[in-house]
């Protein structure tokens, strides 16, 4: 069994074929977790879980890049005009999540994400209020359903890292950091608050000053999570539209970076997912 723990067919790209990917998932035991960005993508996550009994389930929340602040142009990383939220209704998020407790295993993909920014100090500042108002905003919703968050984080972990050491004190936050991409300092500091690191294929890009090398020999196998974040991503020589089926070959890197197995990798992988995201089960 293995665990996709951050899948996007819930998005545009797999609209026409979703449901052939799931059933291949199933053929070779693969589970999934669909992330929303956003309520419309949140709401279809939910929508294709709830149509299998076991080994699909939903994480929702508002990603920061489809936050419409005002200060920015947004590209969007969906082929729609409608992802786009100029607040975080909270309200719409909570009933979502209520009505469909059995399948809703985490809030996310939430966070910080700098990329895109405003040129002049003063928009600047606010736009990253705005993110950070947002993103506690969702920190408090995981608290009262008692969910896991899936973190987003681009050109700002300094300062993720600070909201989630006085939330961590606080409310005994748990997660994982979706798609790490950082130094090794800021890797240690995510596994001191017992968070877990998700691994996918930018794994095999090479981004300066990022030594993903290192990054996966420095975090315990105990604590890794492997994911696809697809469509995205693609691993070489896999298909340009990235899949769940394209975790495997996260898996061998891993597995070949560790000197491990690929059984042992799948297999611990999968029990750290079951760890932290408590309600899901294996394809039976």
């Amino acid at each position: 069994m293995i665990f996709d723990t951050h899948a996007h067919l819930n998005f545009l790209a797999f609209e026409k074929d979703w449901e052939d990917k799931i059933e291949d998932c199933r053929k070779e035991k693969i589970g999934i977790i669909n992330v929303g960005t956003n309520f419309q993508t949140s709401k279809k996550a939910v929508e294709i879980a709830k149509k299998y009994q076991n080994g699909v389930y939903a994480s929702v929340g508002l990603h920061p890049m489809n936050l419409e602040t005002g200060l920015v142009k947004l590209k969007s990383n969906e082929k729609e005009g409608k992802n786009f939220e100029t607040e975080f209704r909270e309200e719409i998020y909570e009933k979502l999540i209520a009505l469909n407790l059995d399948k809703v295993v985490a809030i996310g993909e939430v966070g910080l994400d700098y990329y895109w920014r405003p040129k002049t100090k003063k928009k600047k500042e606010l736009f990253k209020q705005k993110q950070k108002e947002i993103f506690l905003k969702q920190l408090d919703l995981a608290k009262r359903f008692n969910l896991p968050v899936i973190l987003h984080c681009r050109m700002a972990h300094g300062e993720l890292l600070e909201i989630l050491k006085s939330k961590f004190q606080a409310q005994e936050l748990k997660g994982v950091i979706h798609g790490f991409v950082g130094n090794l300092a800021q890797l240690r500091e995510y596994l001191k608050m017992n968070f877990f690191v998700g691994f996918n294929g930018i794994v095999f890009k090479k981004i300066e000053g990022v030594d993903f090398e290192s990054l996966i020999r420095e975090t315990p196998l105990e604590k890794i999570l492997v994911e696809t974040d697809c469509p995205y991503l693609s691993p070489p020589g896999y298909k340009e539209r990235n899949d769940p089926l394209g975790v495997k070959l996260v898996i061998e890197k891993i597995a070949k970076i560790k000197n491990l197995s690929f059984e042992k990798v799948a297999q611990e992988t999968t029990k750290n997912a079951k760890k932290l995201f408590t309600k899901i089960k294996e394809i039976s």
